[in-house]
Order: C-alpha cells, then sequence, then structure tokens
C-alpha cells in the first residue's frame, strides 16, 4: 500500500516508519507535519492510506480528514497517543469517514515487530477493504425462524462516518419508541464503551453495550461492544462469537443480520448506513428475502458510499433514503 503519515513529532513518525518497514509491500510515500499540509499533498498525491494524527497545529486531524474525505477521499486510520483522552475527537473524525483509529507503535519499548503488530493489522484490513477482495458471494442456509420474539427490532449496520450517522438517526427516535435497536458499528473494543456513552448524550433512548447473553430490549439502543461478532440466537438471546474466524469485519454486520434473519419472529427493519467495503449488503439482503424492511442510506448523505452502495447493486434495499428521513420511516413502521 502507498501509505502518508500526518503527524507534527518526530519520534511518533520515525515509530510509524519503522513499523511500517516489518511489511516490504508498504511504502510511505509522503510526510505532512499537519492537517492544512496534508490537504494539500493529498490533494497532489492521493495515497492508499493516511495515517493521521489528531492533534497538530495550523489544522488538526480532525478537521483534515473532513476536508479530504470531501476532495480527494481514501482510507484514513487515526494513530494517536491517548486514544481515551481523545475519544470525542476521534468519533468526530469517524463521523467524517476515518476508517478506524489504533496507538501509535512505541520506540524502544518491547519487542519492535510486537509493538508494531496492531498498526499492521489494521493495515491489512484496510487493504482488503479498498481491495474488495470480500466481494465474495456468500452462501448461507436457508433460514428457519423460530417463534420466541413478538416484539420489534431496528438492525443497524455502520462503518465510516457511522458516529455521525447514528447520532443524527438516534436523535430522530423518541424516548417512547417501542422498538428494540441494535447497533453494529466497525470500532475497536477499546472505544466501544465511550461511543455508547456519547450516542446516549445524543439519544432519547438509552444507548448501552450488548451484554452476552440478553435478548434485545423494547425501548433500549444496545451497541455490539467487542472485537467478536454478535449474533441472535435460536432462543432469542444476543452472543457474542469469535467464528467465522476468517471475516475482515470485526464484528460483521452482515453475521449480525442474517442472525437475524434465521431467528428473529417478530417485526424487524434492517438499515445500512454508511461505510467503506461490502459490509451488510448480504446480510441485508437476506433479511429482505425474508420478508423484512430494509433500507439503505443514500449517496448524497453518506460519508463513505461504500456499504449502501453494495447493498443497492444487489437490491438488498427495499428503500433508499436520505439519513435525515430514516428516523421517521422508523418511526411510522413501528407506530410513532
Amino acid at each position: 500500500m502507498k501509505i502518508a503519515i500526518v503527524n507534527d513529532m518526530p519520534m511518533a513518525v520515525e515509530a510509524l516508519r519503522r513499523a511500517i518497514a516489518f511489511e516490504p509491500a508498504h511504502q510511505v510515500v509522503w510526510v505532512a507535519a499537519n492537517g492544512a499540509e496534508a490537504v494539500e499533498r493529498c490533494a497532489q498525491l492521493t495515497p492508499d492510506l493516511i495515517l493521521m494524527d489528531l492533534i497538530m497545529p495550523v489544522m488538526d486531524g480532525v478537521e483534515a480528514t473532513r476536508q479530504i474525505m470531501a476532495a480527494t477521499p481514501c482510507a484514513i486510520v487515526i494513530v494517536t497517543v491517548d486514544r481515551q483522552q481523545n475519544v470525542h475527537r476521534v468519533f468526530e473524525a469517524m463521523g467524517y469517514g476515518a476508517l478506524d483509529v489504533v496507538d501509535t507503535p512505541a520506540l524502544g519499548a518491547g519487542n519492535p515487530k510486537d509493538a508494531a503488530a496492531p498498526l499492521l493489522r489494521k493495515i491489512l484490513n484496510i487493504d482488503w477493504l479498498i481491495g474488495q477482495r470480500d466481494s465474495r458471494v456468500r452462501t448461507v442456509a436457508t433460514p428457519l425462524r423460530a417463534s420466541v420474539q413478538r416484539q420489534g427490532l431496528v438492525a443497524i449496520g455502520s462503518s465510516a462516518g457511522g458516529p455521525a450517522a447514528l447520532e443524527v438517526l438516534l436523535k430522530g427516535l423518541p424516548a417512547s419508541f417501542p422498538a428494540a435497536v441494535v447497533l453494529v458499528q466497525h470500532v475497536d473494543q477499546v472505544f466501544a464503551a465511550g461511543m455508547a456513552e456519547w450516542l446516549a448524550s445524543a439519544s432519547g433512548l438509552p444507548v448501552r453495550l450488548a451484554r452476552d447473553g440478553e435478548p434485545p430490549e423494547r425501548g433500549t439502543v444496545l451497541l455490539a461492544g467487542t472485537n467478536h461478532h454478535i449474533r441472535l440466537l435460536k432462543n432469542g438471546n444476543l452472543a457474542y462469537t469469535a467464528e467465522p474466524v476468517n471475516e475482515i469485519y470485526r464484528p460483521s454486520i452482515d453475521v449480525f443480520f442474517e442472525s437475524v434473519a434465521s431467528y428473529w419472529s417478530g417485526d424487524a427493519v434492517g438499515v445500512l448506513l454508511t461505510g467503506m467495503g461490502r459490509d451488510g449488503a448480504q446480510g441485508l439482503k437476506l433479511m429482505r428475502q425474508q420478508g423484512f424492511l430494509t433500507i439503505a442510506q443514500d449517496q448524497h448523505s453518506s460519508a463513505v458510499y461504500g456499504m449502501p452502495k453494495a447493498a443497492a447493486a444487489i437490491d438488498a434495499a427495499v428503500e433508499i433514503r436520505p439519513l435525515e428521513k430514516i428516523a421517521p420511516r422508523l418511526r411510522e413502521v413501528f407506530g410513532q
């Protein structure tokens, strides 16, 4: 991959260079010391991936991400020395289209290859995404739904641009919303609890992490909270699982949507929001085939029109709607 580094700290730049060097197929094509320089350099030579710092002079990483994704979009991973201190900035950058976040590799701390491993794993996942090597047709057995649920369920999947989109959608649902909501957002488990708290501050509904073994709860938003997949079981409860291990998306939206199609017997709506790649498209199609309403976000309102586009291409969405029209449609479906 052709990789760019945006960071004003020479030690951090050197740490990133050393980490990238462990994979000879990757090449650092340019380095920028601040967000403004990165916007300019990206217009001249758009890389496959930008490793973007958050706190910089002149222009920070959030604003640089916004401008780059608007003018010369490419994959962006936020790299920071203190993820917990910058959690709200991270979600803001992800709202503009950043795909993920990772710690800056530490120089001189233990085995340097081990220190580089988390970053290299993120880069590998991004390489798969932008190469669309996951475009295989999924083979799923014909679902047999058990008669255990009677309440309504909204199953939502999102990735790049998702935090901001979820904020808008949840703001549009009243505190009296009668259905359960389960969210699968591509975010590292380190940030899941902070994201649930952040979304709760914007929503009239309670938002928390889904617990293993509990059922979806009416009037409550549950967020997948680990790097394992989340799925609905035949008994109606939610469970975290490492399988399938070959999924590059963790947690996978497809895995959750497919389980809903298989085992949810009440009313349900599948919603696929902004994101890079194809995760969720096949699962959404399976939900449609089982008679559920399926909605994909439209191109104009998507920060990254990848996953919704993939759903539209295979006719997985019954409706394609602007982001601001999705919550009113959900209220209509569930009698609000």
